[in-house]
Order: C-alpha cells, then sequence, then structure tokens
C-alpha cells in the first residue's frame, strides 16, 4: 500500500472513531456533515482577504467592491452531493481557489479536508495541507481570515438562552498549554454539560481561566443562571474545595455529588499496586449495593479489611456523605449522578485535537473546541440518555422533584 493510501486511510479512521457509526449510512453522513461548514467556511475567508474587509464592517473601505449575497453550488463527493452556499461580490472579480469556479466535483481532495479537520485545523497543518492539494502555499493571515469566521458564531453561542431547569449537570476542567509571547502557561478549560428534561444532551458552555478555582466556578455558575437557568436537580463533580457551598449559593435546591470514581482514584494513591484489584473490588461492593442496609454492612466490611490503609479509609470518612445519599435515590438514577465520566468523555475528545503542542493564543484554542462540541451536538442529536424515561418517571414520583418537572416539562 502507498504512503498516501495508508495516510488517507488513516485520516478516516480518525474521523470514523469520533462520530462512531453504526452503519454504512452513518458512515456517510458523518463525512458528508464534516465538508459543507468547512468549504463555506474557507469560501468565507477566501472573500474577506478578496475584499480587505470582514462581512458587517462599517469601516471606510478602499474598494467599491461590495458583497452581493449567495449562490449555491453542488459539490460532488466520494459520500454524495453537499449543498453549499457560496460568497458573490457585486463586480464578479472573486475568484475562490480552495473550489474554483466551475469546479464541483472535490471528491480528489475530500482525504485533504479531513485532514485539516482531523488535525485540529492549526494554521501550520492547513498552510501544508493546501500547499499539497493545489500546488500554491497560503499564508497565516489567509488561514486566520478562515478560522476567524467562527469566532462571531462562538460569542453567540456563548451567550445563548439556556433552558430553566436541567435535572443533571456534569463539571469538570481539563488543562491545555497556551503560549502567550515569550510564556508558555497551562490554562483551564471549564466545561459543563447538561442532561436536559427531554433527556437529550447539551454543553451549556466552555470557558478558559489560568487556572482552576472555586471563585471561576461561582462566576460561571452566576452565568449560566444569568442566561435563563433557574433550577438544577443534580450537579457532579469532582472535589474543588468550596465548590459544593458556592454552587448551592446559586441554585440552593441541587444535590451535589462528589465523583465516586475520583473517590477511588483519590484512595488508590494511599494503596500499594499490589493490592489495587482486590481494594477496588470490595469498594465496588459499597457504593454499588443493592439497598442502603447492603451498603452499610459492606461498608463495615470494607474498614475491618481494610483498617492496614488508614489514609485511604480517611477519603472515604471524609467523602460518605456523598455515597450515603446515593442510597436515596433509585440504581437509575444512581447511575447516572455517582459519576462525572460523561463530561470526562467530552474532554477526552478535545483533548484529540490540543495534544499536539502549544497554542499561540486563546483564540485559537476556543475555536478548536467549539468546532468538536459542534461536531458532539450532531452526534447527540438522534438519542436520548439511556434509560431516560425511567429516570424520569422515578424522578417525578419523588416529592422533592415532582412539582419541578411539572413547573418545566411545558418547556419541551
Amino acid at each position: 500500500m502507498s504512503k498516501k493510501k495508508r495516510r488517507e486511510n488513516t485520516i478516516v479512521k480518525q474521523i470514523l472513531d469520533e462520530f462512531n457509526p453504526k452503519s454504512v449510512e452513518d458512515v456517510q453522513d458523518a463525512l458528508k456533515e464534516v465538508f459543507g461548514p468547512l468549504f463555506e467556511a474557507m469560501l468565507q475567508g477566501e472573500m474577506n482577504n478578496h475584499l480587505g474587509y470582514e462581512n458587517n464592517n462599517k469601516d471606510f473601505k478602499e474598494t467599491n467592491n461590495r458583497r452581493n449575497g449567495y449562490g449555491s453550488k453542488t459539490l460532488k463527493t466520494t459520500m454524495g452531493d453537499v449543498e453549499i452556499d457560496v460568497p458573490r461580490d457585486r463586480d464578479a472579480s472573486f475568484e475562490p481557489e480552495i473550489i474554483p469556479k466551475r469546479t464541483s466535483d472535490v471528491s480528489a481532495i475530500e482525504s485533504k479536508v479531513l485532514a485539516m479537520y482531523a488535525k485540529g485545523m492549526s494554521q501550520r497543518d492547513i498552510s501544508a495541507t493546501i500547499e499539497d492539494i493545489y500546488g500554491f502555499s497560503i499564508s497565516h493571515e489567509k488561514i486566520s481570515d478562515i478560522t476567524d469566521m467562527v469566532l462571531p458564531e462562538i460569542d453567540e453561542w456563548q451567550q445563548r438562552p439556556l433552558d430553566k431547569c436541567y435535572p443533571f449537570i456534569f463539571v469538570d476542567c481539563m488543562y491545555v498549554t497556551i503560549r502567550n509571547q515569550y510564556e508558555v502557561k497551562d490554562y483551564a478549560v471549564y466545561t459543563i454539560l447538561g442532561y436536559k428534561l427531554d433527556g437529550s444532551k447539551e454543553i451549556l458552555g466552555i470557558w478558559l481561566n489560568e487556572s482552576e478555582s472555586k471563585n471561576r466556578w461561582m462566576q460561571i455558575f452566576d452565568e449560566i443562571r444569568s442566561r435563563g437557568v433557574e433550577d438544577i436537580f443534580f450537579i457532579s463533580m469532582d472535589g474543588v474545595s468550596g465548590l459544593e457551598e458556592g454552587s448551592k449559593s446559586i441554585f440552593p435546591n441541587v444535590v451535589v455529588q462528589r465523583c465516586i470514581v475520583h473517590l477511588i482514584r483519590n484512595s488508590l494513591k494511599y494503596v500499594p499496586s499490589k493490592d489495587y484489584k482486590t481494594f477496588t473490588a470490595s469498594l465496588k461492593k459499597v457504593y454499588g449495593a443493592s439497598s442502603f442496609k447492603a451498603y452499610k454492612s459492606e461498608y463495615e466490611k470494607f474498614k475491618s479489611t481494610w483498617s492496614q490503609y488508614p489514609g485511604a479509609l480517611d477519603v472515604w470518612e471524609r467523602n460518605i456523605i456523598h455515597v450515603e445519599q446515593l442510597y436515596d435515590y433509585s440504581s437509575d438514577i444512581r447511575r447516572i449522578m455517582y459519576t462525572t465520566n460523561p463530561i470526562e468523555s467530552v474532554h477526552s475528545s478535545f483533548r484529540k485535537v490540543t495534544k499536539k503542542g502549544a497554542f499561540p493564543n486563546e483564540d485559537s484554542l476556543i475555536k478548536l473546541l467549539y468546532l468538536r462540541v459542534t461536531e458532539l451536538s450532531k452526534k447527540w442529536t438522534s438519542g436520548k440518555v439511556r434509560n431516560w424515561s425511567m429516570v424520569l418517571n422515578q424522578l417525578s414520583q419523588m416529592d422533592k422533584f415532582k412539582e419541578r418537572i411539572i413547573k418545566y416539562s411545558s418547556d419541551f
């Protein structure tokens, strides 16, 4: 197999891993969804470069040429036809290089476009790929024009109104390296994932800060409240100091759940590796017990069996409320609330495109993360949270949630 063919196969595999298709039709839809928005954004960037100013710019312009709406174009790809909108100018002097006029078959360059997407759209990678496709180089300024097209969309998305009620939200931070002039720093990426009353998933927002702190989380919770969130049933989180009290000060009726998986990891710091397997098996009987009575019995056994590791036991003693409160709810509800795995899965998707090195600035990072969010959102549109009907039924039978569900059910 040729080197080119191996590279194309690798690129396609990266995309398919991201979309996790279940059928041939899913594969085709996943690949087609990548092309249209990318081509349109690139054409918009080319038009900015051609005219010398951005869309809706009110400043003095050195040219009399203006934008003149759009024309539609059908691109032929190996996965089927893709409809795109092509920007036009008044004097018809715009000659796009990405998709030249009278060109509609782009199947020959699909693997290159997929490469730009899979590589995270860094300026260096896009420049190299464009030169590989067309035989001419593209400046970093022009690439910046192209990728900056999503910035106004990001601002609008980050300020959009949110639902009034989210039964479950999951919060977490990850760190990404940003190179700011001569200084390289790890920035915290704050992400909130919400489960809506209809069982669908939504990323409420992504925020950047130089570190993770209670104060920044407080600001974020206050922001989502100002964007329309009135009620949250459960927040699953890691153990940032003061975060539980801070979140309850803004959403007083919320149940805050420490991630059990994080507690396991924290307690394993005090356990020799040779005992990991048996220690975690004992713990699973504690937090996975079928009832509160069974939990109490298993917890006493656990403390007796592992008394030689007081540091590990102390982790659970200090957080035992977060184990005991699980048994206030049914197993289906417990299965959702006990871990932050859903938001960690989102961050795993982010890491696929942020692990390649330091970002030159915050804008370059937020653009890439936003593109990942849009792809995840497309993936989630067709399904609901597993066993959601059962979860909603069980919540509606509990006095502290029944009236709240009725109050907000009209919103979906």
